[in-house]
């Protein structure tokens, strides 16, 4: 069944409202979250934990500081604990099946949070974001702001940045990205100087910002001792800001050396910063309430006997099995609108963002 997303939170909202806060007797959730490094994860929690709690569920929440190991026995021990269902959003999504397939043994579902499970057939549902479309904006952004910053540059030098290719979600970002950034490549538009191209190439391991920004310091020091590098396309907020750092320390956003254009991802409170003093230029925000609100639906259908809400049966093949999923749309945030889509939501307080 497809609907849209805006039904889906008034129909959700409806059910949680008509459910006592306090009680909390409808069984407990499971949730297994990657790391606290980064803010959106702990929003993400959060979210699911009041959202769940107000449904009436308990929730057991761990988080495993991308420690593959760690998050396989904190799984482990909420299947061996009885929870009722889990929500997991996989470190390496290739390393759960066995733990999985204990679950299923258990008949506890499984719906996989914002990161693709693979190679598992115990995978029920996946709630998340159109991954392949905040690519398309990334490199939409990259684009805008090049015409903006450099409108007389007949070629526009770009560098290119993955994310952890143990998450699946990193190849939606760049093959989005790419569905835009080819063709200008190919019509020389846009020149990769350094030639680094494709995941296995420009992947960043567990989104480490201190890895992109060596890698950035690398391809400055081989690249551009005599031009001038205009733009990097970043698939997330942490690595942005490595990337940021490097940038500044060979004196780019100084003197007669503008500022390349630099994306992102998940806006997050320093890269929000960035943006506003022209550091950064944008960032894809993922509204980690309305996640929420998608994925306990999903588990409350399927406890209550229920049919969960989906909207795309085609894209998410993880091996074994295409495994149903809600897409919500993300959204392109620059300097234009931060408060519109950020504050007047009541994402964050102003006072944050100073």
């Amino acid at each position: 069944m497809t609907f849209t997303r805006r039904a889906f939170g008034a129909t959700a909202l409806v059910a949680l409202m008509a459910l006592p806060a306090a009680a909390q007797d409808n069984g407990t959730i499971g949730i297994a979250m990657p790391t606290k490094s980064s803010a959106r994860w702990i929003a993400d929690g959060e979210n699911m934990v009041k959202q769940f709690e107000e449904a009436g569920y308990a929730t057991d929440l761990q988080y495993a500081e991308d420690d593959i190991p760690n998050q396989l026995a904190q799984i482990e021990n909420m299947i061996t604990k009885g929870v009722d269902a889990l929500v997991i959003a996989a470190i390496d999504g290739t390393t759960l099946t066995n733990a999985l397939a204990n679950a299923a043994a258990m008949d506890i579902p499984v719906v996989a949070y914002d990161r693709l499970i693979r190679d598992s057939e115990n995978v029920d549902y996946y709630a998340t974001f159109d991954n392949f479309q905040v690519g398309v904006q990334q490199a939409e952004t990259l684009v805008e702001g090049l015409k903006e910053r450099f409108p007389d540059q007949e070629t526009w030098n770009v560098e290119l940045f993955g994310g952890s290719p143990d998450d699946n979600n990193a190849y939606f970002f760049y093959d989005g990205a790419m569905s835009v950034l080819q063709p200008m490549i190919d019509d020389g538009s846009i020149n990769v100087v350094s030639g680094q191209m494709g995941m296995d190439t420009v992947g960043t391991l567990r989104w480490d910002g201190s890895v992109a920004q060596s890698r950035m310091d690398n391809l400055l020091s081989a690249n551009y001792t005599d031009q001038r590098v205009h733009g990097v396309l970043s698939p997330y907020d942490g690595l942005s800001i490595g990337i940021i750092s490097s940038l500044k320390g060979v004196g780019y956003g100084s003197g007669d050396m503008e500022m390349p254009i630099v994306t992102g991802q998940d806006a997050e409170i320093p890269s929000i910063k960035a943006i506003r003093r022209g550091e950064q230029y944008s960032t894809i925000f993922k509204d980690t309430r309305e996640l929420a609100e998608v994925t306990v639906g999903m588990v409350d259908a399927l406890l209550q006997g229920g049919e969960p809400e989906i909207n795309d049966t085609e894209t998410y093949d993880n091996g074994v099995k295409v495994v149903p999923s809600y897409l919500l749309e993300p959204v392109p945030v620059t300097e234009e609108n931060i408060n519109e889509v950020l504050v007047d939501s009541g994402y964050y307080e102003e006072s944050q963002l100073n």
